[in-house]
């Protein structure tokens, strides 16, 4: 009798009990068991159930989340992938509640987060491009900028921006990095290292009273290149007055305004810009230029702060180019992480 109940499971009843299958089956079985004929699975969980609809309705209409106090819309959207991690616990509660309500409920914010990370969680990188662009704030306060420079030029970048440039450290920056870099330009607190020739260096004016943005056309093998190079803004949390980012804004809406007036159909945008690009602060910039990472990269690519990344506010940016691989370089001695991303210039034969 118990052999051909063995059979019978094994040969058309589904898996057996040694196989991964019916181990699965088996502790499903066990983590329900009980909740047929008991009614109350529909009315516990009432609360995690309305949890997980407000979790997916934040997610789901972020953008409609105000700024007018303490610009908590754009706290929501820096820190908007994170929401996922609520996702887990919720179902947790929902299983030892033994709740079908919260269970079904969850679908939604499931769904939502899928919706808009979802790609993030599969490598799309690429091989082959052109050009190779690195961004890296290396922070003022950096105590070894020749480390911090050998070990961006060691990535091989072919086009390489430098953010918080203290003026004290320049020529150290400017020594390391001659003999990977023929062509260099800085303006304020950015530079711009090349391996190809730099022309047309000039600020850009981001309303702050001094120099930190900058553009250049750099003459690539495949054709010329508006390269910008910015670091906008800090911004700050702060308890009396939330999220505070009004001077970045400004900022931002300034640098959207000269990217729109450039001239060049290939235009790339390297820098910290302090928001990410779910931040709706930053439209005037991210409605004109995408991110490789959403396109050709692998994971999030969170680059602030180093020890423990929780935000991609390092940006590469593009337009006119194509996207093929992008990707953090290892940590410095900055407080962020080095960006990088691979691109294809020369389009018309792609």
């Amino acid at each position: 009798m118990a052999q051909q109940a063995y059979m019978a499971e094994t040969d058309g009843g589904g898996p057996g009990p040694g196989r991964p299958g019916g181990r699965f089956r088996r502790l499903l079985q066990r983590m329900t068991a009980g909740w047929r004929g008991d009614r109350r699975i529909w009315r516990r969980g009432l609360l995690t159930a309305a949890v997980a609809v407000l979790l997916a309705a934040v997610m789901a209409a972020h953008s409609r989340i105000p700024n007018a106090v303490g610009n908590l819309g754009s706290l929501t959207e820096t820190f908007l992938p994170w929401c996922g991690l609520l996702l887990p616990v919720l179902l947790l509660i929902a299983l030892v509640r033994r709740s079908a309500t919260a269970l079904i409920a969850l679908v939604l914010p499931v769904a939502v987060w899928l919706d808009l990370f979802g790609g993030l969680l599969f490598d799309k990188t690429g091989t082959g491009g052109d050009l190779m662009v690195v961004s890296h704030n290396v922070n003022a306060d950096n105590a070894d900028p020749s480390g911090t420079a050998r070990s961006v030029a060691a990535s091989g970048a072919d086009v390489l921006a430098l953010e918080e440039l203290k003026a004290s450290a320049v020529p150290v920056y400017e020594r390391t990095l001659a003999a990977t870099y023929e062509h260099h330009a800085v303006v304020g607190t950015v530079g711009l290292w090349s391996r190809y020739p730099i022309s047309d260096v000039r600020a850009v004016d981001i309303k702050l009273g001094w120099k930190r943005a900058m553009r250049a056309t750099v003459a690539t093998p495949s054709g010329p290149v508006a390269v910008y190079v910015a670091h906008l803004p800090s911004v700050r949390v702060k308890l009396e007055a939330g999220f505070t980012a009004r001077q970045r804004d400004k900022s931002a809406d300034a640098l959207g305004e000269a990217i729109a007036d450039e001239a060049l159909p290939r235009k790339i945008l390297l820098g910290d810009l302090n928001g990410t690009m779910n931040d709706r602060a930053l439209n005037a910039i991210t409605s004109q230029l995408r991110s490789p990472q959403g396109a050709a990269g692998d994971g999030f690519g969170f680059s602030w702060p180093a020890a423990f990344p929780m935000a991609r506010i390092d940006q590469i940016l593009i337009t006119g180019v194509e996207p093929v691989s992008s990707w953090t370089l290892p940590q410095t001695g900055s407080d962020h992480l080095p960006i990088a991303a691979r691109v294809k210039v020369d389009t018309e034969t792609s």
